[in-house]
């Protein structure tokens, strides 16, 4: 990639993996809604002002780009009210639709469009484990999910090439997940949620980002790819290794019927879960630096 947006780029999975892309000799703009305050930390960032989810000249730039990587969209880790539900809905479909738009039509270079998606497509199948190949399930996740990468799968009308990358969970030690599972071990009162047993798709952030060097690398691979851990873990097993790595005690668990009083609709995505395996990057030879959890959370706590 000689050059191409970043949407999402200053938050915690866009600031790793932009860090990644300039150490790999890229170039990168990020896409901020405001100027103010756009510092380039690194050399070889520099920033375009929009908003991903309204039209604007923002959109005539995304020709002078060979690539774009989108990773906009409001967080799901919150009590789904309605208004949240449109705001998770607006910031995923509206802004692809957007950037799809700004595509150029059959371009004399190969463009390449990354449009992030999650492992929530695949909805919730008990113990069946699901590669790229599984069909789309049905819950509001799922659905949001099918109707974000349709969108981003329009740019193929244009020529482009487009990487559906769905993310598990993404473990690192500035945010996401983690962020709001440590301090409640710290305290001692972390532990399985619900039975335990419903399966925990993730991935080491350094493993993701290394993930779209591996992808810029390889043009040959388009379409929906996994991104996550070869080796999901039941909730339980997640909890036993993340106490382990805090040194607390992880035998506290939160009952389903709370974690549903208290977070409503989006209490079924942490009680179910799906158990996600990446099929395509590992038939492509990718190679995970953190496959097993024990040795992800240890090197993230350890930080």
């Amino acid at each position: 990639m000689d050059e191409g947006p970043v949407t999402g780029g200053t938050g915690f999975v866009g600031t790793q993996l932009t860090s990644r892309l300039i150490k790999d000799g890229h170039e990168v703009t990020i896409l901020t809604r405001s100027l103010k305050g756009a510092k380039g930390s690194l050399p070889g960032i520099s920033y375009l002002e929009g908003d991903p989810t309204k039209k604007g000249p923002w959109q005539e730039a995304i020709k002078n780009h060979d690539a774009l990587i989108n990773l906009a969209g409001a967080s799901i880790f919150s009590k789904w009210t309605e208004e949240h539900k449109r705001a998770i809905r607006e910031s995923r479909v509206s802004t692809t639709r957007n950037i799809v738009e700004g595509i150029p039509s059959h371009p004399q270079k190969p463009f390449t469009l990354f449009s992030t998606s999650a492992v929530g497509y695949y909805g919730f199948c008990g113990d069946e484990e699901l590669t790229e190949d599984s069909p789309p399930g049905s819950d509001f996740l799922a659905r949001i999910a099918a109707e974000w990468e349709g969108e981003a799968l329009k740019a193929r009308e244009k020529g482009a090439r487009v990487v559906i990358t769905r993310f598990g969970i993404v473990l690192g030690e500035k945010g996401g997940a983690l962020g709001r599972m440590i301090p409640l071990f710290k305290k001692f009162i972390g532990g399985p949620i619900g039975s335990g047993k419903q399966w925990f798709s993730w991935v080491h952030i350094q493993d993701l980002a290394e993930a779209f060097i591996f992808l810029l690398k390889h043009p040959e691979i388009s379409g929906p790819v996994n991104l996550c851990s070869p080796n999901p873990v039941r909730n339980r097993e997640l909890a036993r290794a993340l106490g382990k790595a805090l040194h607390r005690r992880s035998f506290m668990p939160a009952p389903g019927f709370m974690i549903k009083l208290v977070l409503g609709e989006f209490g079924s995505v942490i009680l179910e879960g799906q158990r996600v395996i990446p099929k395509k990057l590992l038939e492509k030879g990718f190679v995970f630096q953190y496959p097993n959890i024990e040795k992800a959370l240890q090197g993230i706590v350890g930080q």
